[in-house]
């Protein structure tokens, strides 16, 4: 298949399912928040180092996770029993940006990202989850939510089962409020270990094209998802 090049004046994307075999999809373009808006909307996300030209991504499988299908081990239960770990929601997005950079090394994750992110954090599209203990924050992860679908971006962690508290924090809660999907974009052996799971990309795209007609809860998720 052939790699399509974006202008920046035109936001339109390819069809997802003309992706190269490793999921490339495009490359060029932006990361304004339009563009954005319209790649996660149809299942394509940017990944790309330092330098490079921005690459859009479409993955066939695709890592999924139904929220009724979490997996909790036993072994979590004591962090949720026995309040181990402090929980917020949009209060250091920008941190928890960084702190996947660096503590898990994702150099992808450069200042133009940072930047582009965070415009789509004011604007009520992406959201963090934020871990703490002891007055630190010690874990987190971040992503966008369009309708009722929760594209995951990246997590971290500085103390064992942080990211996962998080995690599985987020999902109870998203379910709770008629969440049907969280993209985990790639399989992972972490990820599978709560659940998610490849399904084709045909099956991906027909959930997208039915979330379209969903509301996005826009702003920001302090109170909203404060409680379970």
């Amino acid at each position: 298949m052939p790699i399509f090049w974006l202008s920046e004046n035109n936001t339109d994307f390819p069809n997802p399912e003309l992706a190269e075999k490793e999921g490339v999809l495009a490359v060029g373009g932006d990361l304004s928040t339009e563009r954005l808006l319209a790649a996660y909307r149809q299942g394509i996300f940017p990944w790309f180092g330092p330098g490079e030209p921005i690459l859009w991504w479409s993955p066939d499988p695709r890592a999924v996770l139904f929220p009724e299908e979490l997996k909790v081990a036993k072994s979590m239960r004591p962090y949720f029993n026995q309040g181990k770990f402090g929980l917020t929601f949009d209060q250091q997005f920008e941190t928890v940006m960084r702190m996947c950079g660096k503590v898990r090394r994702h150099t992808w994750i450069t200042r133009e990202m940072l930047q582009a992110y965070a415009r789509l954090h004011e604007l009520g599209y992406a959201h963090s989850v934020e871990v703490w203990q002891d007055g630190q924050l010690v874990g987190g992860l971040y992503g966008l939510a369009l309708g009722r679908v929760f594209f995951g971006e990246s997590m971290f962690t500085k103390v064992s089962n942080a990211s996962k508290f998080g995690f599985i924090s987020l999902v109870r809660r998203l379910q709770a409020r008629g969440f049907r999907l969280i993209d985990c974009q790639q399989e992972t052996r972490h990820l599978s270990s709560l659940g998610a799971r490849p399904v084709p990309r045909k099956t991906f795209l027909a959930y997208l094209r039915e979330n379209q007609l969903e509301e996005t809860p826009t702003g920001k998720w302090s109170a909203w998802l404060a409680e379970e």
